[in-house]
């Protein structure tokens, strides 16, 4: 088993807390991102700027039983497929059985503002945020060692 973040847009708090647990429970970190980032990881995988490149590497990085940290709920709907389990950064595992409305919901939206229409963007992170990814994050790996 290994962790695998997609680093391109995982807040810095996240990976600390996914590094250190990774040394706590003896699971290898690896952090995927485009070359236009600054990542400090033992094993830290660097691709091109181009579309879909880190999520490329990753589905090829990932392997059945690999824990991946991601907001892209695109490729959390590949990578269940390949019988891993897949957080977001702010706590929340995907699962088989909603990842098909998440993906509808997300259609939406980008119909809603390609046609003009305006969407939120992200609001700032909290504390709790950190906290429940923590928990949930040592949850799945407990799990897994076990």
């Amino acid at each position: 088993m290994k962790i695998i973040v997609d680093a391109d847009a995982c807040p810095k708090t996240v990976l600390q807390i996914t590094i250190k647990l990774g040394r706590k429970y003896n699971v290898p970190v690896w952090t995927v991102a485009s070359f236009n980032h600054n990542i400090d990881s033992n094993h830290h995988i660097i691709v091109g700027n181009a579309a879909q490149e880190a999520d490329t590497r990753i589905m090829n990085l990932a392997e059945k039983g690999d824990i991946i940290v991601t907001q892209d709920w695109g490729l959390a709907a590949m990578l269940l497929g390949k019988q891993t389990r897949c957080i977001n950064p702010s706590g929340k595992e995907y699962s088989l059985k909603k990842i098909d409305f998440m993906l509808e919901e997300r259609e939406l939206k980008a119909r809603h503002r390609r046609g003009g229409g305006r969407t939120r963007g992200p609001r700032k992170r909290k504390k709790e945020e950190d906290l429940l990814y923590e928990a949930t994050l040592e949850k799945i790996i407990t799990c897994h060692q076990e």
